[in-house]
């Protein structure tokens, strides 16, 4: 494994539809809830892990890239790499969650297009299998369904990563 693999966490987790608060960031379920992930990724802070990858969708890869940016003020040394499954993810994307990710793009140590072409069925697994690939943490934004973020857990665990499953 190689060094910087090693001091790597990569997050994964739910859209916003299979989460609680759905689209309310403003209600207590949310705040409680950031509250619980922004103390798991302040742990991995403190054990060591520098280089953190979200794979930016809507919902979890969002809210954790936005607790990392936020985390960079504290602890400079660690970066976030925004991994984009292709070339168009953000096609149907409007207003405020655009705006979103247009600000963690701008502000991530590093961008990486992991599929150079526009969406096709898989770029989304291949992206996630990336970020497992070059991690040795990863914590989860579960809630127990079947789906994507199951699927890269259960890839996480066959490659060895250590797992933190936050459920939302």
């Amino acid at each position: 494994m190689d060094n910087r693999k090693f001091y790597t966490c990569c997050f994964t987790g739910h859209r916003l539809s299979k989460l609680p608060w759905r689209y309310n960031e403003q209600g207590v379920k949310f705040l409680l809830f950031k509250i619980r992930l922004r103390k798991t990724i302040k742990q991995a802070i403190k054990s060591g892990y520098k280089y953190f990858i979200s794979g930016m969708a809507l919902g979890s890869d969002i809210i954790c890239a936005e607790i990392i940016l936020e985390l960079k003020k504290k602890h400079s040394n660690i970066e976030l790499e925004c991994a984009i499954p292709c070339t168009n993810q953000t096609e149907k994307w409007f207003g405020y969650s655009l705006k979103r990710y247009q600000n963690i793009l701008s502000k991530a140590d590093k961008v990486t297009y992991v599929s150079s072409v526009k969406y096709f069925s898989g770029c989304m697994m291949k992206r996630n299998n990336y970020m497992i690939e070059n991690s040795s943490l990863l914590i989860a934004v579960y809630n127990g369904s079947p789906g994507g973020t199951k699927q890269t857990i259960e890839k996480a665990k066959q490659k060895g990563l250590d797992i933190n499953i936050v459920e939302p």
